[in-house]
């Protein structure tokens, strides 16, 4: 259920998720437009961000712990954040087009939404808190689900 207690391990992953889409908002394509998105997935992405952000410092649990099998679930969730470090510098020096911003990397289908959100699952998986891990479900239900819409009307 999680023990009540600052993370900074959480803190770094909400950092490393916040600092790319400040940068973003400076560098949109030029033909984005979140008109005419769904009001259920933005309701559940709103949701879902307000509760990771929440859960994400909240529970000590995803703090660094001695040694365990346990530590690659926390590996796993580091790696997909790298990963998505690396789309962002992909996206930054590409043309910055729509299609850029909903692409894909190493097969994970719209990477910008995608792969955030897998790591903090893993992250919930890591610390074993199961409000992150509903929390997760429901930011990408909304985040995700807004991601392949976009991605859907994009003439390629």
């Amino acid at each position: 259920m999680g023990h009540f207690g600052f993370s900074y391990i959480g803190l770094i992953f909400l950092l490393m998720l916040i600092v790319p889409n400040l940068i973003w908002t400076r560098h949109q394509p030029k033909e984005y437009d979140s008109q005419n998105e769904s009001e259920i997935l933005v309701a559940f992405e709103r949701i879902g961000q307000i509760l990771v952000t929440c859960t994400a410092l909240i529970f000590s649990d995803f703090n660094l712990r001695p040694w365990s099998t346990w530590t690659l679930w926390l590996i796993a969730a580091v790696l997909l954040m790298l990963l998505y470090e690396a789309w962002w510098i992909r996206y930054f020096k590409s043309k910055k087009t729509l299609w850029d911003f909903y692409s894909s990397i190493w097969g994970v289908p719209v990477a910008g939404a995608t792969l955030p959100v897998a790591a903090f699952f893993l992250l919930g998986v890591y610390g074993k808190v199961i409000w992150l891990l509903i929390s997760v479900v429901i930011l990408g239900i909304g985040h995700i689900g807004i991601h392949l819409q976009h991605r859907k009307k994009i003439k390629h």
